[in-house]
């Protein structure tokens, strides 16, 4: 789901630290919607606030069970992982249509794990029990399967032809899930030291532009390693961002919130003026722009 860089981090964690490890746990706080976080089931989804989406979607999906026949007797011998967010429209559609999918499957629900993560800022896409650490969850829901142990393949934010016939592709081996560029340069943070990084990524810039389809792609991701602390290569991925991008304002930006709030302000300076270049008329950007002259003089 499309989520835009701000800078407040205001949050109210009402002792989530402490009780993270909680099964259907709730969050309520002042003035936002009730938020499950952790690991759930179906029960905490089918009550309160939450059944007003996930038991209408749930009982108006009709899935094919010609194409679940195809795989349901083999698909028992996998798991699955699924991180979502009850804050999330893909989430509200996509979960409650697996769930219909794994029914109609005879799959055993003890073979399925559901992960509910935040979409607050200071712990964007993140749960507290830390399940989706080293997973590349940058959007939700992602369903992940796997056999033996090991990760066989993954559903990201919304089938590619529909939920059954993506998993009957999976299960075949024929699948390839949406945001191919995602998982590239995810592969290259794990298995490159951070003074190659850069010239790896410049290198994929070619390949790169015929996979990706839209700028939020890589901004998503790029949020995703901010908030969780991976701050340089977030940087890394806006600049690759803007290069895809030239002539989007918002990359520019992003890349100019991220810089200024590690302190590059003569960075900051550069990529806000390039994102008012594209949006002249976009009178924060000139006032931010103002600020940092100002604050870089000093």
């Amino acid at each position: 789901m499309r989520t835009q860089l701000s800078f407040s981090f205001l949050f109210l964690w009402f002792g989530i630290t402490a009780l993270g490890q909680s099964f259907n746990r709730e969050i309520i706080s002042e003035g936002t919607a009730p938020l499950l976080l952790g690991k759930i089931n179906k029960d905490a989804l089918s009550q309160n606030t939450y059944a007003t989406w996930f038991v209408e979607n749930f009982q108006n999906y009709n899935p094919n069970t010609t194409v679940i026949d195809s795989f349901k007797e083999t698909f028992s011998h996998y798991t699955v992982t699924a991180f979502m967010g009850t804050w999330c429209g893909d989430s509200k559609r996509e979960i409650p249509h697996f769930y219909k999918v794994l029914e109609a499957a005879n799959f055993p629900l003890d073979r399925l794990t559901v992960v509910a993560v935040h979409n607050e800022q200071d712990s964007y896409k993140q749960s507290p029990g830390g399940e989706e650490e080293g997973l590349n969850i940058h959007r939700v829901p992602t369903f992940i399967f796997y056999k033996d142990g090991k990760e066989i393949n993954r559903i990201v934010e919304s089938s590619v032809t529909s939920l059954e016939e993506d998993m009957a592709a999976i299960v075949q081996n024929e699948y390839e899930p949406k945001y191919r560029a995602v998982h590239i340069i995810h592969q290259l943070l794990i298995e490159n030291a951070s003074e190659r990084l850069e010239e790896k990524v410049g290198d994929l810039l070619p390949r790169l532009k015929d996979i990706t389809n839209h700028p939020y792609e890589l901004a998503t991701y790029s949020n995703v390693l901010f908030f969780s602390g991976k701050t340089w290569e977030s940087t890394v991925v806006a600049r690759l961002n803007t290069q895809l991008y030239p002539s989007e304002a918002s990359v520019f930006k992003s890349l100019g919130d991220k810089l200024y709030f590690l302190s590059k302000f003569k960075e900051a300076l550069e990529a806000y003026r390039q994102a008012l270049l594209l949006d002249h008329e976009n009178e924060n950007l000139r006032s931010t722009i103002a600020h940092i002259e100002q604050k870089v003089q000093e």
